[in-house]
């Protein structure tokens, strides 16, 4: 397959997650990225563990967001790697880094001083909370982040107080947006050669993501989300939206209309809720009317009538029991990739298709540094002796 971003290089100063699932994005659609690591440590998120998994001695996350990537090791304080990181960025498409604003500037590798160097340069990069402002240096970490911009008010149920989301979203929303943003300006210099700079924050990213229940709020009298006593899953919309326990395990239940959800259900309190208004102004008590109704049945009996009625309905699954799922394998959403030394490890692929077929790559993580006298000897002293 010919991935629509060969022949793109990407030189990487950025670390943890945010910046790396940008680039990560990038290589799975066919750009050649270069992390740029300090010597020693690298990355920090090579010794930043979520869990006790350490696999060919680093972290599970470095290896899940930097497969497909090639190393290069670099003093960004030293002034012979200075001039290497330099020549290599004179080669690149894109450069992108995810540091507190002013470190790139006090490094020198800043957006203005790179255009100067490769004039049609597209350069990312990703703050937490913007380039100006009393919060410009505050730490940009995820739960940070969504505790700021009111996320923590959307999930859980409302005695549950503020309940953050179980994983990294708003770092991984970030890298979307700037992959989205930096393969635009690349079409952008396709069409009349101009590069440029592509900002994005995490606090941009945050709100960005809450546009829907935002929008409602500007347009609601400026009410405050109401998340539901009972069965939460959505500030705003009304019962019967929200994850129910059954006789077997646990069900959802998106939109539906409450008094076909009685008959089909067999559960007559719930024809007492003819108007679509009290479905939003009493979704508590309709909620607790129907979780007690559910608890008597297995969730196989009740998907049997509500999926032939073209009820919105799923069974709550595990990883374990989503990855026994026929629909699950047709996906082939797992990968096995390898490192050079030999360290193999499964992983999830890339999500997108191209003319119908999935994009695989078998590259894993690569080693602190293990790229950097291939890309010396390709790059910077054929530079040197072309000059």
């Amino acid at each position: 397959m010919n991935k629509p971003l060969e022949d793109i290089l990407v030189i990487d100063f950025s670390q943890f997650l945010s910046g790396p699932s940008a680039s990560l994005r990038m290589a799975d659609l066919g750009a050649r990225v270069i992390k740029i690591e300090r010597p020693g440590t690298g990355d920090i998120c090579r010794d930043l563990y979520i869990s006790n998994v350490i696999m060919n001695g680093e972290s599970s996350v470095f290896h899940a967001i930097n497969r497909n990537k090639e190393s290069y090791v670099a003093d960004l304080k030293d002034e012979a790697d200075r001039s290497e990181v330099w020549q290599l960025i004179e080669r690149a498409d894109v450069v992108m880094h995810n540091f507190r604003p002013g470190v790139m500037e006090r490094l020198g590798f800043d957006y203005e001083s790179v255009k100067k160097v490769k004039p049609d340069i597209v350069y990312g990069e990703i703050s937490g909370y913007g380039p100006e402002g009393p919060w410009k240096s505050k730490p940009g970490q995820d739960l940070l982040v969504q505790s700021l911009t009111g996320l923590t008010w959307l999930s859980g149920s409302s005695d549950k107080g503020p309940v953050p989301m179980g994983l990294a979203i708003v770092d991984i929303l970030t890298g979307t947006h700037l992959a989205q943003g930096i393969m635009a300006c690349l079409v952008r210099k396709g069409i009349n050669g101009d590069g440029g700079l592509v900002q994005v924050s995490m606090l941009e990213s945050a709100v960005d993501f809450q546009f829907e229940t935002i929008t409602t709020y500007f347009n609601d009298g400026g009410h405050p989300a109401e998340r539901s006593k009972n069965n939460n899953a959505h500030a705003y919309i009304g019962a019967p939206y929200g994850i129910y326990q059954t006789k077997s395990g646990y069900m959802a239940l998106a939109m539906g209309s409450i008094p076909h959800l009685g008959k089909l259900l067999d559960c007559p309190e719930l024809l007492n809720y003819q108007e679509e208004s009290d479905w939003y102004d009493k979704r508590d008590e309709i909620k607790g009317i129907l979780a007690n109704h559910l608890a008597k049945g297995t969730t196989r009996k009740w998907l049997d009538i509500l999926e032939p009625a073209d009820i919105w309905c799923a069974e709550v699954l595990s990883w374990d029991d989503l990855m026994d799922k026929e629909g699950f394998h047709l996906l082939n959403m797992i990968q096995e990739v390898t490192m050079d030394d030999g360290y193999s490890y499964k992983t999830t692929r890339c999500p997108i298709s191209f003319d119908g077929e999935p994009i695989f790559s078998d590259k894993g993580s690569p080693q602190l540094g293990e790229d950097t006298e291939e890309i010396s000897n390709e790059f910077i002293r054929e530079h040197i002796q072309n000059r």
